[in-house]
């Protein structure tokens, strides 16, 4: 019993990492099924050569297994849809026909101190299974605003308002969404266009096939405005980890940055950019696509309802639908994966010359030497100003109405300096 269920997990582990072309959260959870199959398979096999008291039954949920894995290897994406009505009961009346099996076969403690707890946890799964079906019935039906734009590789998500120039594009902080700045892009397009969209992986983006470090965020976004017929140049407003981004972007891409708006972003550092490791992206993309497995059991939309609330309802209701799926969660797990790599690359940029910078830092639960790290960003350009906002926390920017109203003041006065050519003034 024991070197059975061992096995299924040993094997529910190593199997999502086989090296295959495409990863994602299906893929990594029809290779956990089949890992679990095989240590039922096992118990069945083994306890009838090698004991007396065999086990015959294990062999019911290695098949259960083993289908549900296939199916969700080779069934349309709407067929895996439906059985999620479907494997939650199925599952229940598994775990209770294998109880009453064990219990009339399996004469030892095994059954108690290993199998039992094997079994609750099985219902468990199978609740979450219910619970994460039940809150994506009751959500909001959400209709995707904006665009997709093909990029090359996969599609990225836009969507534009306002007008008058120039554009403003904001970046999300890590793991963000377009639907995230839902207390920011309104405001802005009242003033000039604005442009939000979803990273590789992020809102209703396509995923990446490895995870994009700040390098492939800008090229991206360039291909993306791009091809979206956006014209620049831009000014660039990114938030925590958006901060990364941008400054990357205005090393890539110079000509197209008109000015910055940092919004307590995470500090880069002088570190020189080696080349990414193919098999260390390999390992992470699996990892983090086994990690984001557990949306299948509710943790996605558990996660999403406590979140959001802030937003107006329409940007709720997109951020919280997008953010319970498995593709959203591996591809949050991915950004800050290459994190290091990201900070790197956003410190190739060494001056932005004389363009508008505004750099905004919160004042509350701020970690050692945050202060130091947004005054150096301050002299990225010779006509900068550092805003310090009194009571503000890093989320608050984008979560808070009043400290989400320092970005777009901040943001105005960039465009206002652009379009008078007047240098930027001390508040």
């Amino acid at each position: 019993m024991a070197g059975s269920l061992a096995a299924g997990f040993a094997a529910a582990v190593v199997l999502p990492f086989l090296p295959v072309a495409s990863v994602d959260v299906d893929f990594s959870t029809a290779m956990v099924l089949l890992g679990w199959a095989l240590g039922w398979a096992l118990l069945a096999v083994l306890s009838t050569r090698f004991t007396d008291q065999p086990q015959r039954w294990a062999v019911v949920p290695a098949i259960f297994m083993a289908v549900a894995g296939a199916l969700l290897l080779v069934a349309p994406g709407a067929v895996v849809d439906d059985l999620g009505w479907v494997w939650p009961p199925a599952l229940v009346i598994l775990v209770v026909w294998m109880w009453i099996r064990a219990k009339r076969t399996m004469h030892s403690r095994a059954r108690v101190w290993l199998l039992n707890p094997v079994l609750v946890v099985l219902v468990l799964l199978a609740l979450g299974g219910v619970y994460e079906r039940i809150a994506q019935s009751a959500a909001p039906v959400v209709a995707m605003r904006g665009q997709l734009v093909d990029v090359g590789p996969y599609r990225l998500h836009l969507e534009c308002h306002g007008s008058r120039r120039p554009t403003v594009v904001l970046e999300p902080g890590g793991g963000g969404s377009a639907a995230s700045m839902g207390l920011i892009a309104p405001a802005v397009a009242r003033d000039t266009r604005v442009c939000v969209y979803d990273r590789a992986g992020r809102g209703w983006s396509d995923p990446a096939a490895s995870p994009p470090d700040a390098a492939q965020i800008a090229t991206d976004l360039h291909t993306l405005l791009n091809r979206a017929h956006v014209p620049g140049p831009y000014v660039l407003a990114g938030h925590s980890f958006g901060g990364l981004y941008v400054r990357t972007y205005a090393a890539k891409y110079p000509d197209e940055v008109a000015g910055l708006v940092l919004v307590d972003s995470t500090a880069a550092h002088d570190t020189p950019v080696s080349a990414p490791k193919a098999a260390s992206y390999s390992v992470l993309k699996h990892a983090t696509s086994l990690i984001a497995t557990t949306s299948h059991v509710g943790l996605g939309w558990f996660l999403a309802n406590s979140d959001y609330a802030y937003l107006p309802p329409k940007y709720r209701d997109d951020a919280r639908s997008t953010a319970a799926s498995g593709k959203e969660m591996a591809g949050f797990l991915d950004e800050f994966g290459v994190a290091n790599r990201s900070e790197a690359e956003a410190g190739t940029l060494r001056t932005l010359d004389a363009k508008p910078l505004i750099v905004l830092t919160a004042t509350v639960d701020n970690s050692k030497g945050w202060m130091a790290d947004q005054d150096k960003m301050v002299t990225l350009s010779s006509n900068s100003v550092h805003r310090v906002e009194p009571g503000a926390t890093h989320a608050s920017f984008v979560d808070d109405p009043a400290h989400a109203a320092a970005v777009t003041r901040a943001i105005h006065d960039i465009v206002v300096s652009l379009r008078t050519g007047a240098p930027l003034s001390h508040p």
